[in-house]
């Protein structure tokens, strides 16, 4: 099948691990078993099936990592993934922040005390429902602001921005909603 070098080539890329790229492969070819792709763009496919296997295995790669390495646009991929995940009934799990802070923090220099803190922050945040429909990578970038300011470590607003690949009007909204929500000025 000529498909399998196009999800080995985004994966490799992506630095996604080979028990995910093989079930984004398993994915696909039940997708091609099913004739969705019939019709449609093969790349926006294969960039959907494998965004569902990250996805499921809560493997944290955003629909924008996943698009850059492929040759079709978001809408496309965005498309694909959503008719794979209906047509082959795949319950996905809800995409956690925790599982973006150790990725931004790493990307954006930030200190293991600094990570520690953001973790704490999230799971906080969590258990007050304060993260209930948030993008992950805008609630760990916030977090990891809060920390570093808490622990007064010099970090952006801009630098978080980018290695989160999110605004940094998205980090501002975030870090206000946390603070409001857990209260976090009275510490």
């Amino acid at each position: 099948m000529e498909l399998q070098p196009d999800i080995f080539t985004m994966s490799e890329k992506l630095h996604i691990p080979s028990s995910v790229q093989e079930m984004g492969a398993v994915i696909y070819r039940k997708a091609l078993n099913q004739n969705l792709v019939q019709g449609r763009s093969i790349a926006a496919m294969v960039a959907g099936a494998l965004y569902s296997a990250c996805r499921f295995t809560k493997t944290p790669k955003t629909l924008k990592e996943i698009t850059a390495v492929s040759t079709s646009d978001s809408k496309e991929v965005s498309r694909a993934y959503r008719l794979i995940v209906q047509s082959l009934k795949m319950t996905m799990p809800i995409d956690d922040p925790l599982d973006y802070v150790t990725k931004i923090a790493e990307k954006a220099n930030v200190s293991s005390e600094g990570e520690g803190l953001a973790i704490r922050i999230i799971r906080d945040a969590k258990t007050k429902h304060a993260t209930m429909g948030k993008d992950p990578s805008g609630l760990a970038a916030a977090a990891l602001y809060i920390a570093c300011k808490k622990r007064k470590e010099k970090i952006t607003q801009t630098d978080l921005a980018k290695a989160a690949d999110v605004t940094e009007v998205t980090i501002r909204n975030r870090k206000r909603k946390l603070i409001e929500g857990l209260d976090l000025d009275s510490r």
